[in-house]
């Protein structure tokens, strides 16, 4: 009776790759009494002596198995200690729009934005935020209600998961996906369902790059994926690390999809301003016909003003699904610091008065961006790797099946060889990527494995000391 009411409250490991594989780890099999994850869990919660002398174990079951280092500890860890060109981090390594430093400057002089604000969001930002996306969404936004701003868009996409999901609920995730996603979702006791979209055929390309836009979505595959326990499903467009910018035609399908099964669309739209492939245009979800009631919207001031360390975001959405994030920040983060939401509030109130100029910083960026990706890839290219150009964001996924690269045989490194790439990169060539089946499922890991993904939105200087990295590396070979 005692497992029942586990099984039913936690679900079994066949609803988490991370919980099998924790049961894996540790021995268990199909006969154990309690269900393996739960087992799992306990044995890797801790025992220890309270004030009193009791012996209490420690460690939530649902969110024990997702407490390991991610794949940001790893390789930023191996990055200092070998000091290696960073193109691994997705941050740039140049400064914040001028008007938007000047307001921060201006901000910490105002004796008020020192204290604390409104906990939703401080004033100025929402109503800026509902002036700049009222136009984009063609609809009048309620800033009080139907803008919540949150510690960075991984906020956002927390307070939504974990308020609207729980055990026995399903989303899907298409792969590949940042990493946080699985990780949240797993996190609520629900089940990750994962569809891949699928690499083009190498060769493919009449140009010799292949296009990040020539991943395709299985509609069949992601139709058999919705099922009466869905609740949700996470788009990331553009995507974080192939850089396709989905179409009109591929948004409309998943819509008619959540439509017909009566499923939540969470839209992470943080790369919003970076669409610069010609002809392209960023479509929001949450324009497509009946589609603003059942979406939410992620948007980032990290990647908006580059200005990661800031860690603001925010969501948009109809106030019947944001009230539910509303109500976790509340009980959790409460409010963001005071002087960065006046900050970004005046940089959007400026980038409103002049949006679509050849002043406008989100003008300036996409240039920025596109004569970057082509130095990188051409680059890479040079030098035997395969890169998927990107149509939006700042990362590119480049193959390295033609690249004499030899790894020394290691019996106690089990990783998948792209982390094992990676890590022979940066020790040998002073070169940082990040290995792609980071952003897969376990069963998907043998799509994602044969890419690393390069970072260029850095400076002149990096991706110059990169390109004689690699250039170096191509004399040796």
């Amino acid at each position: 009776m005692k497992s029942a009411k586990l099984l039913s409250a936690f679900g079994s490991t066949q609803h988490s790759p991370i919980l099998k594989q924790t049961a894996s780890s540790v021995g268990l099999n199909k006969s154990s009494n309690l269900p393996s994850a739960i087992i799992a869990c306990r044995r890797m919660s801790s025992t220890h002596d309270t004030p009193l002398g009791y012996k209490k174990k420690f460690g939530n079951p649902l969110v024990t198995p997702y407490l390991n280092p991610s794949v940001w500890t790893d390789i930023v860890g191996l990055t200092i200690k070998h000091n290696a060109c960073n193109l691994g981090q997705g941050f740039p390594d140049y400064p914040p729009p001028p008007v938007v430093k000047q307001a921060l400057l201006d901000a910490a002089q105002n004796n008020f934005l020192h204290q604390y604000t409104r906990g939703y969001g401080h004033l100025r930002l929402v109503n800026a935020i509902a002036s700049l996306y009222g136009p984009e969404l063609k609809r009048t936004i309620d800033a009080q209600t139907e803008v919540l701003v949150t510690t960075g868009a991984y906020e956002s996409l927390y307070n939504i998961l974990i308020s609207l999901l729980g055990p026995g609920d399903e989303a899907i995730i298409i792969e590949p996906f940042f990493d946080c996603y699985d990780t949240m979702v797993g996190m609520t006791g629900a089940k990750p369902v994962y569809v891949p979209l699928h690499p083009p055929e190498e060769g493919s390309s009449s140009d010799g790059y292949l296009k990040a836009n020539d991943w395709k979505l299985n509609m069949e595959e992601l139709e058999a994926a919705f099922t009466a326990k869905t609740k949700l499903i996470l788009i990331n467009n553009p995507n974080n690390p192939l850089g396709k910018v989905m179409s009109t035609e591929e948004l409309e399908s998943i819509a008619d999809l959540c439509r017909k099964n009566d499923v939540i669309c969470v839209s992470d739209e943080v790369y919003e301003w970076m669409v610069y492939e010609t002809g392209l245009t960023h479509v929001r979800m949450a324009n497509l016909p009946q589609m603003w009631d059942r979406t939410l919207t992620v948007c980032s001031a990290g990647k908006t003003f580059n200005t990661t360390g800031w860690k603001l975001g925010w969501t948009i959405g109809p106030n019947h699904l944001l009230r539910y994030a509303m109500g976790l920040h509340q009980n959790t983060v409460y409010t963001n610091a005071t002087m960065l939401q006046e900050a970004v509030a005046v940089g959007l109130e400026h980038e409103l008065s002049i949006m679509g100029s050849s002043d406008s910083y989100f003008s300036w960026i996409k240039h920025k961006l596109k004569e970057s990706r082509d130095f990188l890839a051409e680059s890479l290219k040079e030098v035997g790797f395969e890169p998927h150009v990107p149509q939006g964001g700042y990362f590119v996924m480049a193959g390295y099946s033609s690249l004499p690269i030899k790894l020394q045989d290691d019996p106690s490194d089990t990783s998948s060889v792209d982390f094992r790439i990676v890590r022979w990169l940066i020790k040998e060539k002073k070169l940082t990527a990040i290995p792609v089946s980071a952003f897969y499922s376990p069963g998907h890991k043998h799509i994602g494995e044969k890419f690393l993904r390069f970072c260029f939105i850095k400076n002149k200087e990096t991706l110059e000391k990169a390109a004689g990295i690699l250039k170096q590396w191509k004399s040796e070979m």
